[in-house]
């Protein structure tokens, strides 16, 4: 198990890098941007992870924040939920994948995950520009 682990590290930074110089190609600024910050995405550690169903500790926003997230498994919902427990937000992902909301109001919120595998959220500075 150790040993796997020892080997995937060298094969996701040979990946990372190879993806960074997939970007050094593109001639046009814009294309070239979108296509770092795809590669840093990658690279970031998730807010959150786990596998199955959770209810996250409470955290403060302040500033608009993209919530991103991705799943494993063939059901994943979210509920984004204010500090008095109201459901702000119902999210969900069939067959996994992943998927994006922006939280544009600062307040005390935690997460209701429940989800059938594997799965990671990240809470994000908020960019009006699309990357992805």
């Amino acid at each position: 198990m150790v040993l796997a682990a020892a080997w995937a590290q060298p094969a996701r930074a040979a990946e990372s890098r190879d993806g960074a110089l997939q970007c050094l190609a593109i001639a046009d600024d814009a294309p070239r941007l979108a296509c770092y910050d795809r590669e840093v995405r990658k690279r970031v550690t998730p807010s959150f992870s786990g596998r199955l169903n959770k209810t996250t500790e409470r955290f403060h926003i302040e500033a608009p924040t993209t919530l991103r997230f991705q799943s494993d498994g063939a059901i994943f919902v979210l509920y984004l939920k204010s500090d008095a427990n109201e459901v702000i937000q119902n999210l969900h992902l069939g067959g996994g994948g992943e998927a994006s909301y922006v939280i544009d109001r600062s307040g005390i919120y935690f997460l209701d995950i429940n989800g059938s595998e594997s799965w990671r959220i990240w809470l994000e500075p908020h960019s009006d520009q699309k990357t992805n």
